[in-house]
């Protein structure tokens, strides 16, 4: 006998809430999308900016190990909707994906837009209903949840099932700004406080670094803290330094600020020579070359490596420009001394959220029943990278299950 179908709820037009939605509808279910920014997928299109990362083909145990201590919680959600899953997706929406040689993920065409041009027309097709400018702002006495609207006022709305899938409280102006938070707090529901991640850090840089090199990248190497390695880039900025290499050193960049007042990330400039291959190099005579020349040639560095490498060696008095295995070591450990993080308007992501103990296996709100909840307004933290979107989908496929479960009689 065929399920009897149901009204869902969708609040937040996310790649969560889309795949969920997706999902619900699919299986016949009415459902309906509320953002409260006129379009949807507003910070999914600026993630594909530079090209969208929407997962990774690192080995099953290597990619769980991205996501720390919420590994275990999250992988049976992994397991259940894969990269290799997400990709198969893709493709069926017409956008075939590729691996860099990181092992990062994008669509062939390396942006967003054409991907959610081809998800929403899917979504219509299945009969998705969106509703813009809803600002969702709790419930009332019978359980209705309440949308201030910028044309009917505040409007109430029954639903057999709601998902919850709001995001954190980056990037604000694209819809996602923590205003759920009081919300669930006043229906007792545990809350850690939202933090930025994978967000910038501030350096007190020279005028010289923030004049000539704000913008340039350093590559090929390790950044190291309280001995957390991570490969990859960083970008200079005017402010400090921000990259897929820093973000992900982001949890132990906040303790150490938290405990300290200050973090320090050493930067391994030429990860793939050893300190002793680098200190022959730097042996040789400079000749009358100037240092910067010198160090380009010998040591392979790029401008911006060079000129940080200078800074930094200079704050502790002489640099070691004569004692070549000094200056080896200092290159493949140099101090970065961090003061503080980018502000939550300018992260990523964010960690903190809803408490995972308040959650069912399903991500069913335990006090709320028939709410669920998805993505990043929980409290889970991933880098970038691929690991954040994709758990993003996994976590909305699975609260898309329970809802369905629920709908269909065969969940508590």
């Amino acid at each position: 006998m065929p399920p009897t179908l149901k009204t869902c709820a969708i609040i937040g037009a996310g790649p969560a809430g889309l795949m969920a939605a997706e999902r619900l509808a699919a299986l016949g279910h009415t459902v309906t999308v509320y953002d409260r920014m006129p379009s949807a997928g507003r910070k999914f299109l600026l993630a594909g900016r530079g090209g969208l990362n929407l997962t990774h083909t690192d080995e099953p145990a290597q990619f769980m190990t991205q996501y720390r201590e919420a590994s275990p919680w999250l992988k049976p959600m992994i397991d259940a909707f894969s990269p290799e899953a997400l990709r198969d997706w893709c493709a069926g929406l017409g956008e075939d994906s590729f691996a860099g040689s990181s092992g990062r993920v994008f669509p062939k065409s390396f942006k967003a837009s054409p991907l959610l041009r081809a998800w929403l027309r899917r979504l219509g097709s299945l009969g998705v209903n969106f509703r813009a400018r809803h600002q969702w702002c709790g419930w009332d006495d019978t359980g209705a949840l309440l949308f201030e609207t910028p044309d009917a006022g505040r409007v109430a709305v029954k639903a057999d099932a709601t998902l919850l899938a709001l995001g954190g409280a980056s990037w604000p102006k694209l819809g996602a700004d923590g205003g759920w938070i009081p919300l669930l707090e006043a229906k007792g529901v545990e809350v850690a406080p939202l933090k930025a991640a994978n967000a910038g850090v501030m350096v007190p840089w020279t005028a010289l670094m923030k004049e000539r090199f704000a913008g340039a990248a350093l590559k090929r190497m390790i950044a190291t803290c309280n001995g957390r390695q991570a490969k990859g880039e960083a970008i200079v900025t005017q402010v400090g330094l921000e990259g897929g290499a820093i973000y992900a050193l982001g949890p132990d960049i906040r303790q150490s600020l938290a405990t300290d007042g200050e973090a320090i990330v050493y930067l391994d400039l030429r990860r793939d020579l050893s300190v002793h291959d680098l200190a022959e190099r730097l042996a040789k005579p400079r000749g009358k070359q100037s240092v910067s020349t010198w160090l380009h040639k010998a040591a392979g560095l790029a401008p911006a490596a060079i000129a940080l490498f200078r800074e930094e060696a200079a704050t502790g008095g002489k640099a070691p420009f004569d004692d070549p295995a000094a200056m080896a070591q200092l290159l493949k450990a140099l101090p970065i001394y961090i003061r503080g993080m980018a502000g939550l308007e300018r992260s990523i992501s964010t960690a903190g959220g809803v408490a995972l103990s308040e959650l069912t296996d399903q991500l069913m709100l335990k006090r709320l029943p028939g709410v669920f909840v998805a993505g990043e307004m929980m409290d889970w933290e991933a880098p970038t990278g691929g690991y954040l979107l994709q758990a993003c989908f996994s976590t909305a496929v699975m609260a898309a299950s329970g809802m369905a479960a629920r709908l269909d009689g065969n969940l508590g």
